[in-house]
Order: C-alpha cells, then sequence, then structure tokens
C-alpha cells in the first residue's frame, strides 16, 4: 500500500513508494509535468497564426503551409498508443525524460531550416517526440497522490494549463510576431523542455520493476495502429482540402479501414497485443473513451469556427481574437467546485451525462448567439467548458482507474487519441459545413455584408449540426460509466 512522505523523506523528491499529501507539496513535479503538456499542446497550435510569415520567407504554397500544421498532428496522434505501450514497458518517467530531451534539441534545429520541406520534417519530428509526452505526463500525475481527491484536482489544473495552451497558442504567437522572428516559437520549446525535464527529475519518483509490464513490445500493433489513427486524421484534412469523393480521400479511408481491421485481427491473436481489446468490454473504458471523443469534437468545432468568426467575420486581431477565448479558461478554473460537487451527489454516471447536456445545450446555443454579438458567444463558451471540464476529468480518472496498475500509460494514451481523433472529426466537420454552406474559400480581408450574412447563417446550422452529433457522443459514452464517486474526500 502507497504511503504518505515521512519527515524523513523531502516531500519535494518522494521515493518510488511515497505519494503527497498536497497539490501544494508536490508543485515541483506537478508544475513540470504541466510545462511538458503545456508545451506540447501549444506546439499544436502555435504556428498557426505565423503561417503567411512563414509562407513568405520560405517561399511555400498553401498545401505545403497546411503540412506545416498537419505533419504535426498525425505523428502526434498516429503514436500515441505506440508512446503508452512503451512506457509501460520501459518506465514513464525514462520515456517522458526522452521525449522532454528530443523535443527540446529538435526545436533548436529549426535555425537551419531554409526550405518548407525541412520545416514540415522538424514539425513531424517534434509531433513524434510529444506523442512521447501526452500520455505520460498525465499517468504521473496519478503516482504523485494517492487520494481520489488530489487525484482529480491535480488532472483539472492538468486539463486546464492544456486546454490554455490550445486556446493561447495563436494569442502568444501573434503577439510573439510582433517582436521577433517566427523561428523563436520553436526556438522557446528547447528551454522549456529543459525546465521540465529537470523538474521532472527532481520530483516524479524513478520507475519501479513491479508497476511496469514485462510483456514484449507489440511491433507489429505498433505499426498497424499508426497506419490506422494517421490515415484516418489524414483522411478527414484530404476531405476538406481535396474532396470527400477525391482519390486521395477515398485511398486514406480505405487505407485506415484496412488497418483497423488487421490491427483488431492481430491484437485478438498476439499473445501480448499492445491494446489488450478486452478491456473495452469493461463499460468505464468503453464509455470514458467515447465521451473524450465528444467533449474533443465540441472543443474542435467551436476552436475552430470561432477562429474563422472573430478574424475574418469581425475582423478582429489576432491578439483579439486569442483574447475572446479567455472566457474558457477562467470557466475551466472556476467550474472545479461545480464538477467536484455533480460527482459527489451523484456519481460519474450522472455528472458526464449533466456535463453532456451543458455541451450539448451551449452548442445550441452558440448556434442562436454567433449572430447576436460577442456577449451571447461568450455565454455559450461559459456553458460548453463546464460541460468540457465536467467530462474531460472525469472521463480521464475513471480511463486510467479501470486500467491494470501496469498499463495506465496505455490508458491515457487511449485517452488522448480519443480526444485527438475528436479534434480531428470536430475539425473536419465544421470545415466540411462552412465549405459546403459558405464558401470553399473564405477571402482574407473585409468581407461584404452578404459574406458575412452568409458565413452567420453557415455557423447557425453548423453548430446545431455539431450540437446534435457531440450530444449524442457525450451521452452515450456517459451512459457506460458507473456510479463511482471516487472524487470523495476519505473519512
Amino acid at each position: 500500500m502507497t504511503t504518505t512522505a515521512s519527515p524523513e523523506i523531502s516531500p519535494q523528491a518522494p521515493s518510488a513508494s511515497n505519494t503527497y499529501t498536497s497539490l501544494g507539496a508536490a508543485w515541483i513535479p506537478l508544475a513540470a509535468l504541466c510545462l511538458a503538456f503545456f508545451v506540447e499542446m501549444v506546439d499544436n497550435t502555435l504556428l498557426s497564426i505565423a503561417l503567411p510569415t512563414i509562407g513568405r520567407d520560405l517561399g511555400g504554397g498553401t498545401t505545403a503551409l497546411q503540412w506545416v500544421t498537419g505533419a504535426y498532428s498525425l505523428t502526434f496522434g498516429g503514436l500515441l498508443l505506440t508512446a503508452g505501450s512503451m512506457a509501460d514497458r520501459l518506465g514513464r518517467r525514462r520515456v517522458l525524460l526522452v521525449g522532454l530531451t528530443v523535443f527540446g534539441l529538435m526545436s533548436l534545429t529549426v535555425v537551419a531550416v531554409s526550405e518548407t520541406w525541412q520545416l514540415i520534417a522538424l514539425r513531424a519530428g517534434l509531433g513524434l517526440a510529444a506523442a512521447a509526452m501526452a500520455p505520460i505526463t498525465n499517468s504521473l500525475v496519478f503516482r504523485l497522490f494517492e487520494d481520489q481527491a488530489l487525484r482529480m484536482r491535480a488532472m483539472t489544473v492538468m486539463i486546464m494549463v492544456g486546454m490554455s495552451g490550445f486556446v493561447l497558442g495563436p494569442l502568444l504567437g501573434g503577439t510573439a510576431l510582433a517582436h521577433i522572428d517566427w523561428q523563436w516559437l520553436l526556438l522557446i520549446n528547447a528551454p522549456i523542455a529543459l525546465i521540465a525535464g529537470i523538474g521532472v527529475r527532481l520530483g516524479v519518483p524513478a520507475d519501479r520493476r513491479q508497476d511496469l509490464t514485462d510483456d514484449t513490445l507489440d511491433l507489429p500493433g505498433a505499426v498497424l495502429s499508426v497506419i490506422t489513427i494517421g490515415l484516418a486524421c489524414y483522411s478527414l484534412t484530404s476531405g476538406i482540402e481535396y474532396g470527400w469523393l477525391s482519390l486521395p480521400t477515398l485511398a486514406a479511408i480505405a487505407g485506415a479501414v484496412a488497418g483497423a481491421v488487421a490491427f483488431v485481427r492481430h491484437e485478438r491473436r498476439s499473445a501480448a497485443p499492445m491494446l489488450d481489446l478486452k478491456l473495452f468490454s469493461n463499460g468505464t473504458v468503453r464509455g470514458a473513451t467515447i465521451a473524450q471523443a465528444g467533449t474533443a469534437i465540441a472543443m474542435a468545432s467551436v476552436m475552430f469556427g470561432l477562429i474563422l468568426h472573430f478574424q475574418y467575420a469581425y475582423g478582429w486581431s489576432p491578439v483579439r481574437a486569442g483574447l475572446a477565448n479567455l472566457p474558457m479558461i477562467a470557466t475551466m478554473l472556476a467550474a472545479t467546485p461545480l464538477s467536484e460537487w455533480l460527482v459527489r451527489r451523484f456519481g460519474h454516471r450522472i455528472a458526464c451525462l449533466v456535463g453532456a447536456g451543458f455541451l450539448a445545450g451551449s452548442l445550441a446555443g452558440l448556434a442562436w448567439g454567433v449572430d447576436h454579438g460577442y456577449a451571447a458567444i461568450a455565454v455559450a463558451m461559459v456553458g460548453m467548458t463546464i460541460g468540457l471540464r465536467t467530462i474531460m476529468t472525469i472521463c480521464a480518472i475513471a480511463l486510467v482507474d479501470a486500467m491494470p496498475a501496469n498499463r495506465t500509460s496505455i490508458g491515457t494514451a487511449l485517452n488522448d487519441t480519443a480526444q485527438e481523433v475528436g479534434t480531428s472529426i470536430g475539425t473536419a466537420l465544421v470545415g466540411t459545413l462552412i465549405a459546403a454552406l459558405v464558401t470553399t474559400r473564405l477571402p482574407a480581408g473585409t468581407w461584404s455584408h452578404d459574406l458575412v450574412a452568409s458565413f452567420f447563417h453557415g455557423e447557425r446550422i453548423t453548430y446545431a449540426i455539431v450540437a446534435v452529433v457531440v450530444g449524442l457522443v457525450a451521452a452515450g459514452g456517459a451512459l457506460t460509466l458507473t456510479d463511482s464517486r471516487s472524487t470523495e474526500e476519505p473519512a
């Protein structure tokens, strides 16, 4: 049984059998893990605001610039399960430290980039390193605390930091570009990774052999998972760029389906599968994964749609558009007492159903509010964030709790993979609907009154459809959860 830190052992560096008794005592490792999570999330969106500048400097076309951001997402999403599987075998802290080191060193190579293809390759490498960090940061939070209430609060901090990175990426990038060259947006990763690595090394206990699995690494399963998830994510991007009936899109869809079938067949036959498919017979694992995908669809849909709304329809600057998203970040923290009360009072299932109601209701409200001014949009953002906060934290904890002790990294990898796939679906859904309802190419500069009116009409229909999709997905996942009240304070 795990014990709390004794006076003889510094709370800043517990032994492998020790846990912290408060968030304050764990500030060094928690801050380090949050920093690692922040940098990998902010890198998802940081360069989006700099694409026009990068295009001018490197001479890249539209398709090449899309791959500057797409390469990171594809390697990141495709390798999450593989990285989680490796961490459960080789050691979670060890893999995280390697990921941070590679992430920091690769970021320094941006000074040698002179062509677009080099930047695309660098972004793909950064996505690979980030995949080695993402599932492990959340998994290690569980090692810091034995008490479930502290775990939930720590996960709240982690999710808020990660979401802040995703939301603030364009704001930070836009502000920085007014004073520095775009290369610094990647160079800054190096000192951040160094600081995070030092904090992890000092504050997170080393891996214990008994906490890891001795199964051999399932290389065929890893390859098939990368092919399946990578092609699935690419097919959604390709559908927007080339059309849903185009050869690249159809080929990617066919490849993803074939990869998925081969992956399932292999995992069922393997003596040491990378992802034991029997885990999905557990309603908590199945439901939490589905519900997390629902939250990602909602968040990506709103983030992608509102970036267009604020910067194009309203004509706001990138900095002002980034600031407009701050209600989501503030609500993420303010909603903590409500979410914890829902879990203590009703349990995971009902609390997540309430969260699904907030998500669907706020998206429906957004469908009405897009042409009623920023105040209406902000209210919808607040409601949506309450739903996100409730579902994301509960499902992350429930999913890892439902995993065997030596499979926690693959559990968090599954959690992150569901969110990455949901993000791709949400972005593709909004992009496709806007293209179909408004125009395939949104013009830069000041929009005409007719185009703005057409865009608002397209948004109303889009968010109404997304509200139905997210409501069904999130609620469907929530229904299979248990009535656990695992965030209750111990007696």
